[in-house]
């Protein structure tokens, strides 16, 4: 795999970004962090997966009906006006977004209104030069844009119901019903088409600006995908699916940390001989596809590439499920001689077994260490203490899934794990500094990266955690103040970064 030069960055989703329009976009308030991250010294922003997201979710960006289209809610309508899809007076005026979290809802409807005019005016006043680059776009994406962009359009106009249940002629509809298709419904798949290329113009924009700042994007795929998604629709042979295109088993995690009845995440599990017989090519264009967006990946749930928890679907909790064997080493050998040197890290948290580990060893892919998780009985023995480290990781002080640092030290640290930390740093710890105690542990250790989710660089509590595992609502609310963005705090985090050879 690719060789991790020693660096640091941070951890931050684009939906908390500041902005105007009810949600961070990828337009001048993430230029904005990217000049912050610059200033402190960055070289690495995770931003996870932008993947389409809905109500039906609860927007979380593990859960979409598709691993290749992209968010269109972080369409950003400023870069929109300078690209002249949008004028000012579009902008105005503005609903009374929620300032304190992200607003999905009043996002969601004052964007549509916004991608309507864009639309109409690319019909109609659009240069020569767009219309290329559309074209373009049509072209280096056929692969699955047409189907996402079918799926989408017959959602809405089935009211959102489950493909499963759609009329037998969109459920499993031949060549022939294709076209009828996209002749009855043109004009809302070139909308749909049209809006993620719009999408793709300005995150492929705001990539351009990273690098030109020395700062690389760090993606996220989700190992997954969900029953009801233009993936599972236009590729069932590759799924565990029954006739009616139902999923026979799905996916979870046997008890952990975050969970002691497991969890259960219901997606369909893949048909591994299937896409073995076609040299894995589903997974092949999905990886090629992320690697065109991002510098660096991180696969979610890897041990699942390994072998993964199969539950029958009919089970209501993960208590229940079995390990079952998935062909890794065919699957990263081909995986290998497409991408030679790919810039790939393990999400390998939770239960992992010693096939897992040994694969990890085998392929040189760095996996993932956390820190919250180094004080425990099995201190100091622990793997994820600095001392014990593999130098071939990335090590946070925590991810989206725990809590933040502050809120672990006050809600969650038994008694002795405090002392054990506090053993650990020699020094006394606090609530009020501890954030940066354990920061500077992350920093000063052997790991090739260390990743800081914001909420640790600005020391807040437990009410600003991005994810709780196990809780299908409330979730990735969590939105990040412009002013909280001091060059103090960047000459801190700097200093740091210096002081420890990551610059």
């Amino acid at each position: 795999m690719t060789t991790i030069a020693r660096c640091a960055g941070v951890v931050l989703p684009i939906p908390s970004l500041p902005s105007r329009f009810g949600i961070g976009d990828l337009g001048p308030a993430a230029r904005r962090f990217v000049d912050f991250l610059q200033a402190a010294r960055q070289r690495l922003w995770q931003i996870l997966p932008l993947n389409p997201i809905d109500a039906r979710g609860d927007f979380s960006p593990y859960d979409s009906w598709s691993a290749f289209a992209g968010n269109t809610l972080l369409i950003s309508p400023e870069d929109l006006v300078k690209d002249r899809f949008l004028a000012d007076r579009d902008l105005n005026p503005l609903p009374r977004f929620d300032t304190k979290q992200v607003d999905y809802a009043a996002a969601v409807s004052f964007k549509e209104s916004l991608f309507d005019i864009a639309f109409k005016r690319f019909q109609n006043t659009t240069t020569r030069g767009n219309r290329e680059a559309f074209r373009r776009f049509r072209r280096a994406n056929d692969g699955w844009l047409d189907d996402a962009a079918r799926f989408k359009v017959l959602k809405d106009h089935l009211d959102g119901l489950p493909w499963q249940q759609w009329p037998a002629t969109f459920k499993r509809p031949s060549p022939a019903a294709l076209r009828q298709l996209d002749q009855q419904f043109g004009e809302a798949l070139e909308k749909e088409k049209f809006l993620q290329f719009l999408f793709d113009r300005q995150l492929r924009a705001l990539r351009r600006y990273c690098l030109s700042k020395g700062l690389q994007l760090f993606g996220d795929i989700p190992i997954y995908v969900n029953a009801d998604s233009a993936d599972v629709w236009g590729h069932p042979d590759i799924f565990q699916l029954d006739r009616d295109g139902r999923p026979v088993s799905v996916s979870g995690v046997p008890p952990d940390y975050f969970s002691v009845t497991g969890q259960l995440w219901g997606h369909p599990l893949f048909n591994w001989q299937r896409l073995q017989a076609t040299g894995y090519e589903w997974w092949l264009q999905r990886i090629g596809h992320n690697l065109e967006r991002f510098d660096w990946l991180r696969i979610d749930h890897f041990r699942g590439l390994v072998a993964f928890w199969e539950v029958p679907a009919h089970h209501t909790s993960a208590i229940d499920g079995q390990w079952t064997a998935a062909p890794v080493d065919d699957f990263l050998t081909c995986l290998l001689r497409r991408f030679p040197l790919p810039p790939i890290v393990a999400e390998d948290l939770g239960v992992i077994t010693a096939d897992v580990r040994e694969t990890l060893r085998r392929y040189r892919i760095p996996g993932m260490r956390v820190a919250l998780f180094a004080f425990g009985s099995d201190f100091p023995r622990n793997a994820y203490l600095p001392h014990a480290m593999d130098p071939h990781c990335a090590y946070f002080t925590g991810t989206h899934d725990t809590n933040t640092v502050r809120g672990w030290f006050r809600h969650e640290a038994k008694p002795a794990e405090k002392q054990r930390l506090q053993r650990y740093v020699g020094h006394t710890i606090t609530e009020k500094s501890v954030h940066w105690d354990l920061i500077r542990l992350v920093m000063q250790s052997p790991a090739r990266m260390a990743l800081v989710p914001m909420q640790d660089l600005l020391g807040l509590g437990r009410s600003a955690r991005t994810n709780r595992p196990g809780q299908a609502r409330g979730n990735w609310r969590w939105r990040l103040d412009q002013r909280r963005l001091t060059p103090h705090l960047a000459r801190r985090l700097a200093t740091m970064t210096t002081t420890y050879g990551r610059d």
